[in-house]
């Protein structure tokens, strides 16, 4: 019942709100806000940045489950085949740890080591060789945010995959290696099918949150103006028309809307896909 009590309250009656996406807000009250229909959505469409962040924000999304969902998944598999406990979970303890790290912390590292004046310039100085400041570097940014998003979570991420390994029954690695079965095969044949159902369940909810997976945290944080156009994406573009621009928080609701409608109409797809091919979905 609490559970019950705090789902309800923070995740659903806080969608009392949506309807500020039809509405003009006045700051007096919402419910005496006057109607304004579409207006918002057809503002939105319009705005000469809103196909670039839109853009942005699927390219980045899509870039973070093509590069870094099979991360954690590979990583189990290859924790696993480690034999010794201790070493096991010490590779589990170094490469979890980063997730504890905030993404302010990390900008500040990232700053540090590759800035213009940071250590890794400082060494291409040393050598003779010209410097490049890859954080301003448009074509480079996008693949320094899957690979600082990488070594932060690859670890975190690890925990629900060994989790289900763990729940594997010794007994059939036992009968294949009698049978001859190598490493390799026994993580093929044994392995991957026990986990094929977590992952499946896992990519339908990362499919289902694309146009809020693309990172606000860590592109907010290691964002700077040379490379805004490539990586302004749309939570971003939100918090600027609200907080620095001045838009209407009718605006800013119909576009946060607008994110969770797609967000839905992936998630259902990818489930149905998912359940018609044979494969247990989320429902």
């Amino acid at each position: 019942m609490p559970l019950l009590a705090y789902l309800i309250l923070f995740q659903y009656v806080p969608m009392y709100g949506l309807i500020l996406s039809f509405k003009e807000f006045d700051y007096h009250s919402v419910t005496g806000s006057p109607w304004v229909g579409l207006q918002h959505f057809r503002e939105m469409f319009e705005l000469p940045d809103f196909q670039r962040v839109f853009t942005n924000t699927l390219v980045i999304a899509m870039g973070r489950l093509i590069f870094e969902f099979p991360v954690p998944i590979l990583f189990a598999l290859l924790i696993n085949e480690v034999r010794k406990k201790r070493s096991r979970t010490f590779y589990q303890i170094v490469y979890t740890f980063p997730h504890f790290l905030s993404w302010v912390i990390i900008s500040g590292i990232m700053i540090n080591f590759l800035g213009d004046m940071g250590v890794f310039n400082m060494i291409l100085d040393s050598l003779g060789l010209p410097k490049t400041d890859l954080l301003t570097d448009a074509d480079t940014f996008k693949g320094l945010l899957f690979g600082t998003s990488i070594w932060k979570e690859m670890g975190w991420g690890t925990i629900i995959y060994l989790a289900t390994i763990s729940g594997i029954n010794p007994e059939m690695y036992e009968a294949a290696e009698i049978d001859g079965a190598g490493r390799f095969k026994k993580m093929t044949t044994i392995t991957w099918p026990a986990l094929k159902g977590t992952v499946l369940v896992l990519f339908i909810l990362a499919l289902g949150n694309v146009m809020g997976g693309a990172g606000f945290d860590q592109i907010f944080n290691m964002d700077n103006a040379a490379v805004r156009d490539s990586s302004d994406i749309l939570d971003t573009y939100i918090y600027r028309a609200t907080f620095l621009q001045g838009a209407s928080f009718g605006f800013t609701t119909a576009v946060g809307l607008f994110k969770s409608l797609i967000n839905c109409a992936l998630l259902l797809v990818a489930h149905y896909s998912v359940k018609s091919r044979g494969h247990g979905g989320l429902f």
